[in-house]
């Protein structure tokens, strides 16, 4: 018998979460049953519904919309601003509760992951009883709810869990495909975006069992090889295994809009040490240095200039990060306001084999010995423990 596969999705996961604090701390009213979104700080013109609630919904709600636009469909939409660091916690805690049925666990985002199905006794003798006892298990001890997709490969298992929602089971097994995914439109396969959705309707392929039933040829001849996967997918092909195996980030870094353009070469330098701090401790987590350091420039007008120079010695120390930052910057910015700054690190290496350059191997060792310690003090008192002087103001 094949493998069979969970795939696990929490339902309206941003909005779920959020839901969950705020009746912690002592709010009344659950934001999922009234009209609610989370999204963005307008001040900040990060302005973007995350995730809205059902009754949200009801009034042509959209996630990905600016908030603007969705209060003017919902005058009394209620906006919650995302907390992205607990709502790593709570996808923490989901797979923290995963492991006790099944070792094979891969993430494929923050609020979805794939599982391979393990027959357990009281609950979980066949895969449907198995995933309801996990929803349940999910909803009764972490407050929220998941929908689970069941087949025997990931395509089918991820299809399956986006059917009716929300705290539900269903399955998709290659018997069903028929039944269940042909007669869907064909913007709902997966890997069927809005482009490649109109192609195909254009051709008179509206249906994924319309696309499933297509000769291949004819959809590469527009679609090149994506024509080929999308029929394969629309076929139920798809023979990539869960890979539980821990995979090195080919870069690492991190960018910022800011409340407002910046025109001074101080401030500008200021959101990089901020930067810089932010991917050397990210760096640090990930046991990895950096060879390459990249600084990126949005200006008020949304061009974009990017800058970037290779390290003499790898490195994962924020003020070596940002010395070469600002030079990068300084290289780069033509005066004009900055809307957005980001640094990024790439062509990553082990932080255990990086050997010391001679030139500068005393540095490198005091600065490490100071990051140790720092995130030590941080680990133990909390992130806001020991904070730079020249970010006291800000």
């Amino acid at each position: 018998m094949p493998n069979v596969i969970f795939h696990i999705d929490v339902n309206s996961a941003f909005l779920s979460w959020t839901a969950i604090r705020l009746l912690a701390e002592g709010e009344t009213v659950d934001i999922r049953t009234i009209p609610a979104a989370i999204g963005g700080d307008i001040s900040k013109r990060r302005g973007v519904i995350l995730a809205k609630s059902i009754p949200a919904k009801s009034f042509g709600v959209t996630t990905g919309e600016p908030i603007t636009d969705a209060l003017k469909k919902c005058p009394t939409l209620r906006i919650v601003q995302p907390d992205h660091t607990y709502y790593r916690k709570c996808s923490h805690q989901m797979l923290n509760l995963l492991e006790d049925y099944s070792p094979d666990i891969r993430p494929y985002s923050i609020d979805e992951c794939f599982i391979t199905y393990i027959p357990f006794k009281n609950g979980g003798e066949t895969p449907l009883t198995a995933a309801n006892h996990i929803r349940e298990h999910i909803r009764d001890s972490l407050g929220f709810t998941v929908n689970i997709g069941i087949s025997t490969n990931k395509l089918l298992a991820k299809m399956a869990s986006d059917f009716k929602k929300p705290d539900m089971v269903h399955t998709l097994f290659p018997e069903e495909i028929q039944k269940k995914m042909w007669p869907l439109p064909v913007r709902d396969l997966f890997m069927v975006g809005r482009s490649s959705a109109r192609t195909l309707e254009l051709l008179g392929i509206k249906t994924i069992g319309d696309l499933a039933q297509t000769d291949p040829a004819i959809l590469t001849s527009h679609l090149k090889s994506h024509g080929q996967t999308i029929w394969e997918y629309a076929n139920g092909l798809e023979y990539t295994p869960i890979d539980t195996h821990h995979h090195v980030a080919k870069g690492i870094g991190n960018s910022t809009t800011l409340s407002s353009d910046v025109t001074e070469t101080a401030d500008a330098r200021k959101v990089l040490l901020s930067l810089a701090e932010s991917v050397s401790r990210r760096l640090r987590e990930a046991g990895q240095c950096a060879g390459m350091v990249n600084v990126e420039i949005k200006y008020s007008d949304f061009s974009t200039i990017s800058h970037q120079m290779q390290l003499l010695t790898p490195t994962q120390n924020a003020d070596i990060l940002y010395r070469h930052a600002c030079r990068l910057f300084d290289e780069a910015w033509d005066g004009r306001p900055v809307r957005l700054l980001g640094i990024r690190t790439s062509k990553l290496s082990d932080a255990d084999a990086v050997q010391m350059n001679l030139f500068e191997p005393e540095e490198n060792q005091k600065l490490q010995k100071l990051d140790k310690a720092l995130d030590s003090i941080r680990q133990k008192y909390g992130k806001d423990a020991v904070v730079r002087g020249s970010f006291l103001k800000s």
